[in-house]
């Protein structure tokens, strides 16, 4: 195999292996918590845009923005989500955390990756060093890659 065909099934492993286990251990989460997937994916777009409409977040989703407008309303109700004035458009409204719903999301995040303290624990300092700086250049290479437009 080429050092390109190597590296890049190593990545895709890992990217697998990850994704695998951040994603069990998200949905175990949420689950665990009463809500749906759905629902987690609506407040983590939230918490990485912190307002909200409801159109962006029906395109976020790609679900219609009365199927958005009821998941919103859930999370309204759960005291995850509230409703805010839009200071440019004061016919609008966006959405953002509330306290309650921040905490939940760190309580997600923290979840989520769980797991990556444990396999940090299975390395030796040698190790920490090589794998921090392999995951520099791969975070900074993927910073300036063009993101795809949508479908």
């Amino acid at each position: 195999m080429t050092n390109v065909t190597q590296f890049s099934k190593s990545l895709r492993g890992w990217m697998d292996t990850f994704l695998h286990r951040s994603m069990h251990d998200s949905a175990r989460f949420v689950k665990a918590s009463g809500f749906s997937m759905p629902q987690f994916f609506l407040l983590m777009q939230v918490n990485r845009r912190e307002y909200c409409g409801i159109s962006d977040l029906s395109d976020y989703l790609e679900i219609t923005n009365a199927a958005t407008s009821q998941l919103v309303d859930k999370l309204v109700q759960a005291g995850l989500l509230v409703r805010v004035e839009n200071p440019i458009d004061r016919r609008a409204k966006q959405i953002s955390l509330s306290p309650t719903g921040e905490a939940f999301v760190e309580k997600a995040i923290a979840e989520r990756s769980r797991w990556v303290d444990d396999l940090i624990a299975t390395l030796n300092a040698d190790e920490h060093q090589k794998v921090a700086e392999a995951l520099q250049i791969l975070n900074e290479a993927a910073k300036n890659l063009k993101v795809p437009e949508k479908i």
